[in-house]
């Protein structure tokens, strides 16, 4: 069993319209851009950056807002809900503030011995909030959400498979712990992780498989602390038969990647080197950063990327 991984470190999921997909992140939930990039193999799509102050791993929600793309079709072999954290006792606040909004798509229940509010992201997308008292995390205090009743980071991610018993094993694998049972959902959890701990597998053998598009999960990621630990992570994957790409520098972080027994695209990242790399704290997300391979892209990309504020 592995002991590197030390929870979450982001999700990353497509979208239609990238200023919409700002707005919704900045504006409804108060999360701060910590990145303005571009995709890596398509540099005239934006890659967006939400997460806490510092884009700490475990707060990180990423999107590729491809213009056009069409919507995506939920079913088994994608992660279901991603699950944000927020203080005990603030879910009629977000409720109120969603229904002002316009959110969609609200649900309250519980699970888990949990209270939930559900909602839709601007594509469909599946989210969640979960009163956590736990959860001592520092929120971003400069969003327009008040800072008592502010997003924490990532509770959990959601999977839905047709069958979860492969990727249960390989959670434990990777040193998650099955830690309860709520009808067809599993619960694993890492006992000392950085907060976003929890992995819910939903077992649907009848329903039928997604799509990738608009509104769904490309990729959920998993956090380690260096380099070095992730090397052992991609030999111990390797060494028990998964095919693993090799390390892929992403600016912010490194990265490889595998795919699940269910179908979904997980990845390992380094907390290292952070999103200060290019850009000082006090102005992260601020300034088109581009990949040095992209740079001569510039002028024409600043020209043509969708404007995401006034």
């Amino acid at each position: 069993m592995l002991d590197q991984i030390k929870g979450l470190h982001h999700v990353t999921s497509m979208a239609r319209d990238a200023r919409q997909n700002n707005a919704f992140f900045t504006k409804k939930l108060g999360l701060r851009r910590v990145k303005k990039t571009v995709n890596f193999d398509a540099p005239d799509v934006y890659h967006l950056y939400y997460a806490d102050e510092l884009g700490t791993p475990g707060s990180v929600m990423t999107y590729f807002p491809f213009p056009n793309i069409g919507r995506g079709r939920h079913g088994v072999g994608e992660v279901g809900t991603t699950v944000y954290s927020v203080p005990e006792g603030t879910l009629a606040y977000w409720e109120k503030r969603f229904a002002d909004q316009g959110v969609t798509g609200l649900s309250r229940d519980e699970s888990f011995g949990e209270k939930r509010l559900g909602f839709a992201g601007p594509d469909g997308d599946g989210f969640a909030l979960v009163e956590n008292k736990a959860d001592t995390r520092a929120p971003w205090a400069k969003g327009n959400v008040p800072s008592d009743e502010a997003i924490r980071g990532f509770h959990s991610v959601s999977l839905r498979l047709k069958d979860g018993g492969a990727t249960e094993e390989l959670l434990k694998f990777m040193g998650y712990e099955e830690v309860d049972t709520s009808g067809t959902v599993k619960r694993l959890a890492l006992k000392d992780g950085n907060g976003a701990n929890i992995v819910d597998i939903e077992s649907l053998p009848g329903a039928a498989f997604a799509d990738l598009g608009a509104g769904s999960v490309h990729h959920v990621a998993f956090a380690v602390e260096n380099r070095a630990r992730q090397l052992e992570v991609r030999k111990a994957l390797i060494d028990t038969g998964y095919q693993v790409t090799p390390v892929i520098d992403r600016d912010y972080f490194w990265a490889i990647y595998f795919r699940t027994p269910g179908g979904v695209l997980f990845e390992v990242a380094t907390s290292e080197p952070g999103f200060d790399r290019d850009e000082d704290t006090a102005h992260l997300g601020e300034a088109l950063k581009l990949p040095s391979q992209h740079q001569h892209l510039r002028a024409y990309l600043e020209q043509h990327l969708q404007k995401l504020e006034d």
